[in-house]
This record gives C-alpha cells, structure tokens and sequence, in this order.
C-alpha cells in the first residue's frame, strides 16, 4: 500500500485547534493542501481559522507573503462540525492534549469514520504511539507526527514508528512533512522519543554539578553559553520551558527507561516543582524575576583582588593554549617549581585534587585551568581544598589579562563544560546505537528541535572524540557513578580514531 502525498486533491484533517494544530493547519494550508479542522469546542476550529489567517496577512505586512500567497492558503482550509466530516481525508493529525485515555478514545471514533487506508498520526510529546494504538483494528496504519512550537517557525518534525506501524506510512508522512516545509527524522516509539529525550543530558548534568554544591546556576549558564555557544544554559531553558513541564517530563523519561542513571532527576528540581516555582511564567525559578520579566542573574565572574603573579609554573608545556594565556599577559612561565609561584595545569576529566596527589605537585599553589571552547569569552578555573586564595587570585589575574572572563569553581572532574558536553554527546552517541534514529537524524533534531550550535555526535567531534571519552572514563573512575559510562558507540569510535558521526 502506498500513499501519494505529492497528489493535487491530497487532503489533511486536523483535530484540535489550539496552537499547535493551528500551526499544523496553517503549515499544511500554504504546502497547497486541504486542510480540515475540527475542534471538540462549539465554534472551536471556526476561531482556529480566522486566526491563521490574520497571521497570514500579518506576513503580507511584513513582506513575508503576498496577498495571491494569502488567497490561497485561506481556500486550503476548511472547518468541520463534526468528527464524521473527516471521512474523506487521507491523513488525520491528532493535536490534542495529553492523556492517553482521551487519544485512545478519540483514535476509535477516527477509526470508525474514515477509509482503513487513511493515515492516523499524533502529535503527542511524551505518550507512546503504541499505547495510543493498542485498541485499534488497524494499528499499521497510525504513527507519530511530533510538530515543535510554535510550527511555522520550528522546522522540524519527529515521524514516529511504533512497532506495529508499517514502511509505507513512515515514507509517506516523511514525505508530507517535507511538503509542509519541515525537515522529518524518523524516530523510534521511545520515551521524549528523539529531542525531548536527547534535552534530558544538559538539564541533568547541570543539576548534577549544581547538586553537588561545584557551581551556581549563574556559573553554569555563563560557561555554557559563553565557552560552548549554547544560546541559553540548562536553568535558563528550564525557566523558559517551565518547571511544570520539564520536571514531569524527566520524570517520564527516567521511569521510561527503567531508572537508567544518565536520566536521573534531581531533587532540586522536584523542590521548585512542588513550591510552585515554576520559572518565568511565575516570576521565580531557578531565577528571580523583576516586575518586566527580566532575569535577575547574581553573575559568574571572579575578579581577582591581587596583582597578576610575575611567575607561574606551566606543568602541561605540551598545550599551547595555556602557555600562550601565559605569556600573552606577560608572566613568566617557569619549567621548573619554584616553591612559591602558582601552577597551572590543564586537565581532561580529572579535579584539580587528582591531578595534584598524581603528579605530586603542591596542591595549595595548583590552579587547574579548563582550556574546553571559546576561552576568549571566559576561562573556568578550580583548586583543590585548603588551596592558598591569594596565590589562586594571583594566577586568576594572570588569566584575566587576556580579555576572558573568568568564573572560579569548587574542584570538580571535567569542570562545567568538560562534563556537560561529554554527557550530552555520549546520550546522542547511545540514541544511535539503540536506533531510536540515525546518526545523522539526531544531530539534525538536536540542533533544529533545539537550537543546539551543533549535534551531540558532532559536538564529541567539537570536544574530540577520544577526549570526549577519556573526560568519561575518568568522571565514572573518580565518582563511581555509572551514569557516566560511555556508550559503546562512543568508545569505539575513540579507540578507531573516527568521527562520532561514523554510521556503522
């Protein structure tokens, strides 16, 4: 059976008018195809239609369509009374809210209306297809069909296989999300599917560090947007989304996947969830708010109050970002230990404290300095504990010359961008290897679906892929946590000295 979506009658019902089956609706309406709403609201999918088309026309004021553009689009949509005005459609787009009680039932009225041949698809975030069409009589027919908000300006689309759905329906709904101009990957039926669940590593691994008292939320955020080209770091993005959607949601995805440690929550989440603080659309989440909504942020820089040191003891000589920070700022950079001047090393995975009992440097006067990304926008620097503040400032101030910012940690392995980038390519690096869709698929999701500066697998490519898995190997080493055991994927590629992006 086979399904042409490029057919000039092509017809889509949509069911569920709120923003995002609007956005379905209009993004299936300007791809030249019929578009049928219905809402369970009197009046409901009438109001869905006057509003897309007044954003149409907000387009043609903004020279972004013309009024031909607008004409057309607004005779490809259409309004149905009821759910039997459906019957004729080729494909219907579930987009209503979530409970799977609700989509089970109204997946049986939709099978009781339309042709066995017509495709059914949900746009469900977190339910499994599977679960929605375990009552049906035709559960080859139904898949998943997970838009973004707001649609018109999030290309991409999850097309989602369970395990009943059949070939021709995953090729032709890949097939209708391109002409509705969104870019398809195909997903496996998993928990958060492909984006929600590959988002899980940032937010985790940063209440992970937050947790264990290393960094504030301000220091996190800072080092990822300014070292990693992240637009926003995880607190700052849980208080966009809400609390009252991410916290649930790491919840699922946890008990989903059978309590696996790279998905643990983090109490402190929980705390802000069940005190009502629930981010931005509450004035106060990981952050305070003020009276215009503007982030309170108490900052991450560390300004030294002494003057830079004359010398300092370069132990990894071999890095050339180091040495050059060093004599760029116009210290001296000594080979051998002076007994008194700071040392600088710059360590893969390891805390300053490992570093220093290892190579049996004194840990009072050892500064470890993390050298992951743009290090002309900021520099993150650790001690190890009972470290001489003064002479820490002194190396500090030596750094601060040359431009960065820099933003002081409690000792911790992989320091803040080290770990949080490790963790979020070895999650997409294991979603390759268990299918749930290809390699190339999730970087793209990753980046589009999220507005990541770049894939997981290619952000371990960013990092080096033998470093990204030595920075895991020592996180799981010093912690004994197995939430940082390195996917196989990962660890092959490292030991063949390939890209993370290296199909099998």
């Amino acid at each position: 059976m086979t399904l042409d979506i490029n057919r000039s009658d092509l017809c889509v019902g949509i069911v569920g008018t709120g923003a995002m089956g609007r956005g379905i609706a209009q993004v299936t309406a300007q791809g030249g195809m019929k578009a049928i709403m219905f809402d369970a609201a009197p009046g409901g999918a009438a109001k869905a239609k006057a509003a897309i088309v007044d954003t149409l026309k907000g387009l043609v004021a903004k020279g972004r369509l013309t009024d031909p553009d607008v004409a057309k689009a607004e005779g490809n949509l259409d309004v149905a009374d009821t759910i039997e005005a459906l019957k004729g459609c080729h494909i219907v787009v579930e987009a209503v809210f979530e409970n799977l009680e609700v989509k089970q039932k109204l997946f049986g009225e939709l099978e009781a209306v339309v042709a066995p041949e017509t495709i059914l698809a949900s746009n469900t975030s977190s339910i499994r297809i599977a679960s929605i069409a375990r009552s049906l009589k035709h559960r080859d027919r139904v898949c998943g069909m997970h838009y973004f908000n707001p649609v018109p300006l999030m290309k991409l689309v999850e097309v989602i296989r369970a395990a009943d759905t059949a070939p021709w329906v995953i090729d032709a709904m890949v097939a209708l999300g391109k002409r509705q101009t969104r870019v398809p990957v195909v997903v496996g039926d998993t928990p958060g599917f492909l984006v929600n669940l590959g988002g899980t590593a940032i937010g985790t691994e940063g209440l992970r560090i937050y947790q264990e008292g290393r960094a504030t939320v301000s220091q996190i955020d800072a080092v990822m947007r300014d070292t990693c080209g992240f637009r926003m770091g995880p607190f700052e993005l849980m208080d966009l989304t809400g609390i009252d959607v991410n916290f649930p949601a790491r919840k699922i995805i946890y008990e989903g996947f059978f309590h696996d440690r790279r998905m643990t929550p983090s109490p402190y989440h929980e705390s802000l969830y069940a005190a009502g603080k629930l981010g931005r659309k509450t004035g106060g989440g990981w952050y305070a708010y003020d009276a215009k909504g503007n982030k309170v942020d108490p900052g991450a820089d560390h300004v030294p109050s002494v003057v830079p040191a004359a010398n300092v003891v370069v132990m990894d000589s071999h890095n050339e970002k180091l040495v050059g920070l060093v004599l760029a700022s116009g210290a001296k950079a000594l080979a051998v230990d002076d007994g008194k001047s700071p040392i600088l090393v710059a360590p893969v995975g390891k805390d300053c404290t490992t570093v220093a009992v290892e190579r049996g440097l004194d840990p009072r006067r050892t500064v470890a300095v993390d050298l992951t990304g743009d290090i002309a926008k900021r520099l993150t620097i650790m001690t190890a504990p009972g470290a001489d503040d003064l002479v820490r400032d002194a190396a500090a101030a030596i750094l601060a010359r040359s431009g960065a910012k820099v933003t002081l940690i409690k000792d911790s392995p992989g320091f803040i961008a080290q770990r949080m980038c490790s963790m979020i390519a070895n999650l997409g690096c294991e979603m390759a290897m268990i299918g749930i869709a290809s390699a190339a698929d999730v970087d793209t999701a990753m980046t589009l679906g999220l507005n990541y500066p770049r894939g997981p697998l290619a952000l371990a490519d960013w990092l080096g892929v033998k470093e990204c898995h030595e920075i895991l190997v020592q996180l799981q080493a010093i912690t004994g946590d197995d939430r940082y055991r390195p996917s196989q994927w990962l660890r092959r590629r490292a030991m063949l000295g390939m890209s993370a992006t290296t199909p099998e």
